[in-house]
Parts: structure tokens; C-alpha cells; sequence
């Protein structure tokens, strides 16, 4: 028996209608949704420690069971195995790879981008897509989607021909952040509007910024947040190590610790 068969099995029978699992019996597409986003959180972090191997393994056997549990459920309901579900992405490898399957030429990732997109637009041509837009998942995270309905808008050609445009683009929306802030006549909701409006303006530009230098602004962002918080820590116990509270430090004192925590971090001789 396979690996695959034998999780196939064994959710087979925690999803039995009399000698299953009270809990994995019960559940629904609706209610495994949080399950698979956080596996797949966990995964992703996972996935920045690959030396971990066990974990790296752990978690992604977590994300699996997810698709193995989906699949089950619909065997059980008469609508597709996860056979079909493994036959419908091979099928779709191949066809999207006619340079290596077929006789299409493509030496480089551009071209393989590019023949990959005009042929998920004739499989499309049978959905009802009015958009090139069509097809950025609703349920992303703002700035991975922001990114990836940028890179949909520049695969038909609506974008600057180089990085430099979008750095006159960030500048633009920055100077307009600006305004807004200066004739905003309250901290009120209401006032904010427009503020708010003009911030998240100047985050789409950043993100294509990061697209035209081939940077993920998802997981840019994520390794930055990383950094401050390990930094943070670093200050905290410095702070600690002192006697103080950072409660009672004047923001000069903060920022020593911090620049110390900084060059803590700078390999030797930098």
C-alpha cells in the first residue's frame, strides 16, 4: 500500500457514517476552511526553515490531509475521487507545457509566462471570464492580490515599460498621501476616507514597484516584519538586562538599544 492509498484509507474510515470520528463526520467545506488556511500558514513557515525537515515533512503532510479530507467527502457524495483531482492538474500540466510535452518552443521563463497565459485564455474562452483580471482569488491577502491583479493587467500590456516609471508613480501617490493628511480636519472615521484611500493608492504602487524588481511584496513584507520583531525583542531584553521598562525610556534611549540590536545582527568586519 502507498503512502497515498493508505491516507486515502484511513480517511475513509474517520469519515464512516457509524464507526468514523464524531468530529471528522461532521465536518463541512464550510467549516474546513479555517483548517486549510492555517495549515497552509504553518506550512509557509515551514517552508522558511526547510532544514527543519521533519517539520517541513509534518506540515506538509497537514496540507495533504486537507485535500485528501475535501476529496473524500465528495467520493462519499458521489461527485469526484481524488484521483480525478490528481488526473485534472496532470492534465492541465501538460497542456500548459507544450514545450516540454509538445513541440512548442520556449528557452526562457518569459516565453513560457507568456504561452502559459494565452492558453489559460482558450481554456477560459468555455468560462464566462469578461476580464483579464478574471480569475485573482477573492479570499488573498490584500497585498499578494494587489501584486498579482497588477501582474494580470501587465500580461495584455497596462503597465511602464520599466522601473523607473513606478518610482515617479510612488512619488506621485506619496505627494497626494501627503495632501490628504494635511486637509484632513479630524481623526474621525470619517475624515479618513480619503487619507485611507490615498494610502492604499500608495501601497499598489509599491507592489508593482516590487513586481518590476522581481521581489514577492507578500513575502518581502513578511521577512521585514520578521526582522523588526526579532529586533524588538532584542531591545526588550537589553532593556530588561538594564533594570528598565521601555514604558519609561525616552524614545532616544529605544533607539540606542535598537541601532545596538542592528549591529548585533552585522557579520563581523561590516
Amino acid at each position: 500500500m502507498t503512502g497515498i492509498e493508505r491516507l486515502h484509507s484511513i480517511m475513509v474510515r474517520l469519515r464512516d457514517p457509524e464507526t468514523g470520528c464524531p468530529w471528522d463526520r461532521v465536518q463541512t467545506l464550510s467549516s474546513l476552511k479555517p483548517c486549510l488556511l492555517e495549515e497552509t500558514y504553518e506550512l509557509l513557515a515551514a517552508m522558511d526553515r526547510p532544514e527543519d525537515r521533519a517539520n517541513y515533512v509534518e506540515e506538509l503532510g497537514d496540507v495533504l490531509l486537507q485535500i485528501m479530507f475535501q476529496c473524500v467527502m465528495a467520493e462519499q457524495e458521489g461527485t469526484f475521487s481524488f484521483d480525478d483531482v490528481a488526473n485534472a492538474i496532470s492534465d492541465k500540466l501538460v497542456r500548459r507545457h507544450p514545450h516540454v510535452f509538445g513541440d512548442v518552443v520556449a528557452k526562457d521563463p518569459a516565453t513560457v509566462l507568456k504561452n502559459w497565459e494565452q492558453i489559460k485564455q482558450q481554456e477560459h474562452k468555455k468560462e464566462t471570464r469578461h476580464s483579464a483580471l478574471d480569475g485573482v482569488p477573492s479570499a488573498l491577502p490584500a497585498l499578494l492580490k494587489a501584486q498579482r491583479t497588477a501582474e494580470k493587467a501587465a500580461r495584455v500590456g497596462f503597465d511602464w515599460d520599466n522601473a523607473s516609471g513606478v518610482i515617479d508613480k510612488i512619488e506621485e501617490e506619496l505627494g497626494e498621501l501627503r495632501e490628504a493628511v494635511a486637509g484632513r480636519a479630524s481623526e474621525n472615521p470619517e475624515d479618513s476616507v480619503h487619507v485611507k484611500e490615498e494610502l492604499g493608492d500608495l501601497l499598489f504602487a509599491v507592489t508593482n514597484y516590487a513586481r518590476h524588481l522581481k521581489v514577492d511584496a507578500e513575502s518581502a513584507l513578511e521577512g521585514t516584519t520578521a526582522k523588526f520583531a526579532r529586533r524588538f525583542r532584542a531591545v526588550e531584553a537589553a532593556a530588561k538586562a538594564q533594570g528598565c521598562d521601555l514604558k519609561s525610556m525616552t524614545l532616544a534611549e529605544m533607539d540606542a538599544l535598537w541601532d545596538a540590536a542592528k549591529a548585533a545582527e552585522r557579520p563581523e568586519g561590516q
